[in-house]
């Protein structure tokens, strides 16, 4: 199965800002060695106010995805933002999905809980329908995910509020340090067989790696996964079989002075790309 590439360069509903850079980054520097793959990208019409484009953006997206999945193409997204989310989800056709979310954040606050106002900080939270509701309904076959499908992993830097939202929900929330103890398998076997659903979304923010791997952006942090836990933990969502549909969000390349984020992301990519072709075509139908 081809692998169509779908890049969002938004980031708080400004093009090629920030971590808007990183899917053209990604693509210029880091897809080189790569085959051929099928390349998208997500342009719309900026408005004025900063959830308008996003939600112009996340709509865009959305078609794209659909039609990738409908041509038995696998889509995987690069974008600035976690939100994009929503956009893939809509175009999975959400109701029979289940989400893997790997993040530094958990992204589970919602308008009344956060400090900084920051909307990616919402995105998990939008997913589940914890808020942005009646937003997110408008997006054609965007359904929200039941808690219980929702696999939390690699979390740490989470507000006093969030954090009460998180507990009292039925996200099932795997700490970075007790997977490094308990070996990956073991750590994320059990969550796995609990989804119930026909299909997965992985989504991968890169500061779920720690900081001594690579500073991803502005809000990297130490505790997180080393890389080479991160493709461990790519190659057992994948060994599910279930995995329709991917993305790569928050690379900001003006943080990554040295390089090592690049590099990540890159290898991230490949292990995307090189998961067995026969579970992305069940997955998809």
């Amino acid at each position: 199965m081809e692998t169509e590439i779908i890049q969002v360069p938004y980031d708080s509903g400004h093009k090629d800002a920030g971590m808007g850079k990183g899917p053209s980054h990604l693509v210029r520097y880091g897809l080189g060695s790569f085959p051929p793959v099928r390349i998208e990208q997500v342009e719309v019409e900026e408005l004025p106010f900063e959830m308008g484009t996003t939600f112009r953006v996340l709509r865009s997206l959305a078609e794209k995805v659909a039609s990738a999945i409908q041509s038995s193409r696998f889509p995987l997204v690069l974008a600035g933002g976690c939100t994009s989310c929503i956009g893939t989800l809509a175009g999975m056709d959400a109701r029979s999905s289940a989400v893997v979310w790997l993040d530094g954040h958990a992204d589970f606050n919602t308008p009344e809980t956060t400090v900084s106002g920051f909307v990616d900080g919402m995105a998990l939270a939008m997913a589940a329908g914890r808020c942005w509701r009646e937003m997110t309904a408008a997006i054609p076959r965007f359904h929200p995910i039941a808690e219980e499908r929702i696999i939390l992993l690699g979390a740490r830097d989470i507000d006093p509020k969030e954090r009460s939202l998180l507990a009292g929900s039925g996200v099932q929330w795997i700490d970075a340090q007790a997977s490094g103890k308990r070996g990956v398998q073991d750590a994320l076997g059990g969550a796995l067989e609990n989804l119930q659903a026909e299909q997965i979304y992985l989504h991968i923010d890169l500061d779920v790696l720690d900081v001594s791997e690579a500073r991803v952006n502005r809000f990297s942090s130490a505790g997180g996964l080393t890389l080479a836990e991160l493709v461990e933990v790519v190659k057992v969502i994948a060994g599910a079989g279930r995995v329709a549909a991917a993305a790569i969000t928050a690379y900001d390349p003006s943080c990554d002075t040295d390089g090592a984020a690049l590099l990540a992301g890159t290898a991230v990519i490949k292990q995307l790309t090189a998961i067995n072709h026969e579970n992305f075509a069940r997955a998809c139908g």
